[in-house]
């Protein structure tokens, strides 16, 4: 063999032993990623992604909204996750106030519904699907204590739906946060709302950590009236619950599920991946078997049983608002109703 040949089949063995280096790299790359996506969800979610980046590794921290901003903000100062995929839009807005979100315009934004995409300059976090508040009403358990369907968020403080209802704690459920922070804006941020809350509260048998615990429940009967979100209703009736979805007069909150890159995470590129994917057409026709309403205008298919007002019904949230006064606003509702909710 002649010296050319050597140095050449020397050269052919470093190029594949870098390939292969590289490759082994980045079948290792791990993304921590923190979610509060619904587990049954969360599942489909994964499988998708991995099969299309089977060199992105995905560690899952779930847990109900509340707990995983409170997680997120604990470690502000020593970040653990390196992605937020699925958290309620008013928990990133809080985190950008922080200062931890990284701006990252993901490829394809365009494409999406502006109201799903954070207004900066450079995007710091990307809307994926929204929720809708409605009142989940077990028609079955309902006449046999003789409860009327209410047409309003008033008319549950009518006496007769004492002990009737289940709603989500807002420490821990985003659907919980919402319904209260809908109310403030609705009834009055001062005074109005909480003296809602306050004849409310006296109605409620217990507050849940989940925002489909409530219409699940009501669902299966345990409880006549459940707080909840629509999608969750239309799935359970669906099953053949006895439910009807309502849509109380007034209006309901909503929120966002969104994506965004944790700031100072050693692993971007991975990260950037992730986010470009979460807004793929792909990505929103799965979260469409979720939710009805999904960031990619033209995606979403007709939900059976979904209310058909409850789009019009939808409050003109202000996120911002809700978001800078989270903290406040969580305080006192748990000064106020806590002795209610139900053990972790």
């Amino acid at each position: 063999m002649t010296i050319n040949s050597i140095t050449k089949s020397l050269l052919l063995t470093c190029v594949a032993a870098l390939l292969i280096a590289g490759q082994t790299a980045r079948a290792e790359t791990e993304l921590t990623v923190y979610t509060a996506v619904e587990a049954e969800d969360l599942a489909r979610y994964a499988e998708t992604f991995n099969k299309d980046h089977p060199d992105i590794k995905v560690k899952w921290v779930r847990d109900s909204t509340g707990i995983v901003t409170a997680k997120l903000l604990a470690e502000k100062n020593n970040p653990q996750a390196d992605v937020i995929w699925g958290l309620a839009a008013t928990s990133l807005l809080l985190l950008k106030s922080e200062g931890m979100l990284e701006p990252y315009k993901p490829k394809g934004v365009e494409k999406l519904d502006k109201k799903f995409v954070d207004k900066g300059a450079v995007p710091t976090w990307v809307g994926m699907d929204a929720w809708v508040a409605a009142v989940c009403f077990n028609t079955v358990e309902a006449a046999k204590h003789n409860l009327k369907p209410p047409k309003t968020w008033k008319d549950l403080l009518d006496p007769m739906y004492e002990g009737h209802l289940i709603m989500p704690n807002p420490n821990s459920s985003g659907t919980g946060f919402l319904d209260v922070s809908s109310w403030l804006q609705m009834f009055g941020k001062d005074k109005g709302g909480w003296e809602f809350m306050d004849g409310l509260h006296k109605n409620i048998a217990r507050y849940t950590h989940s925002g489909s615990k409530p219409c699940k429940l009501a669902a299966s009967g345990e409880i006549p009236i459940g707080i909840s979100f629509a999608f969750r209703g239309a799935k359970s009736k669906a099953q053949g619950a006895p439910i009807d979805i309502i849509v109380p007069d007034e209006g309901v909150g909503w929120d966002m599920e969104a994506t965004a890159i944790v700031a100072g995470t050693s692993k971007l590129e991975a990260a950037q991946t992730l986010v470009d994917w979460s807004i793929t057409r792909k990505a929103n026709e799965m979260y469409n078997t979720g939710y009805a309403v999904v960031a990619m205008p033209g995606v979403a298919k007709p939900v059976e049983h979904f209310p058909d007002n409850l789009l019009e019904k939808m409050i003109d949230n202000d996120f911002e608002w809700a978001a800078n006064n989270r903290k406040a606003i969580l305080a006192e509702w748990l000064r106020r109703y806590d002795s209610k909710s139900e053990a972790k």
